[in-house]
């Protein structure tokens, strides 16, 4: 399966990389969870790559769709406090739309805004603890809105970095408190990018 990810990509990135019009993007991201929330206290990032497409360019604005895939994990694991039973791990998924704006005279820096849909992934196994009283491993999932601030630093016409900011407001289930601990996400992601 990897060597046939590995061949689609190659060759997606073989035919693109001789196209002029550079409307489609790959990027790999750094995510920090922060902020006073379940995730910013208990999680570290690990990895972030998403992908955008520009369906419309202009020299002011392009518009486009993206869609970010991540990885965090809690950083708590083996604790006796009975909400860290489980080793969790979380794969946010981001699919939204954007709006890059190209500044006259600062051709290199491109500020962005986006709005989209956040699906979070969670996957629980128990950590080596006695949970005979409790499920071995638990699959589960919240969504919800997630709104997408960003500035990227063209390094040439195909690499450039980028950072960006990303809030998330989700649900939450039944007997979970409908709070701004549980429900408000934020993440800064730090990253590199190249345009196909």
């Amino acid at each position: 399966m990897k060597q046939k990810l590995l061949l689609t990509f190659l060759l997606i990135f073989t035919i693109k990389s001789f196209s002029q019009d550079s409307r489609f993007s790959i990027e790999a991201n750094f995510p920090i969870p922060i902020g006073d929330n379940f995730l910013g206290e208990n999680y570290k990032g690990t990895v972030d790559f998403g992908a955008k497409y520009r369906f419309l360019q202009n020299d002011i604005l392009n518009l486009g769709i993206s869609i970010n895939f991540g990885f965090v994990q809690n950083t708590k694991s083996g604790a006796t406090d009975l909400n860290q039973l489980f080793d969790v791990k979380i794969f946010p998924i981001q699919p939204r739309i954007f709006a890059e704006f190209n500044i006259p005279n600062l051709e290199s820096l491109h500020p962005q805004i986006g709005l989209g849909y956040s699906i979070l992934i969670y996957n629980a196994k128990a950590d080596g603890i006695n949970t005979s009283n409790l499920p071995a491993d638990v699959d589960d999932n919240e969504s919800g809105f997630n709104f997408n601030v960003g500035l990227s630093y063209d390094l040439s016409n195909k690499f450039f970095l980028q950072v960006q900011y990303d809030f998330m407001k989700i649900g939450v289930e039944n007997g979970v408190p409908d709070i701004s601990y549980n429900t408000n996400i934020n993440i800064i992601k730090f990253g590199i990018g190249y345009r196909i």
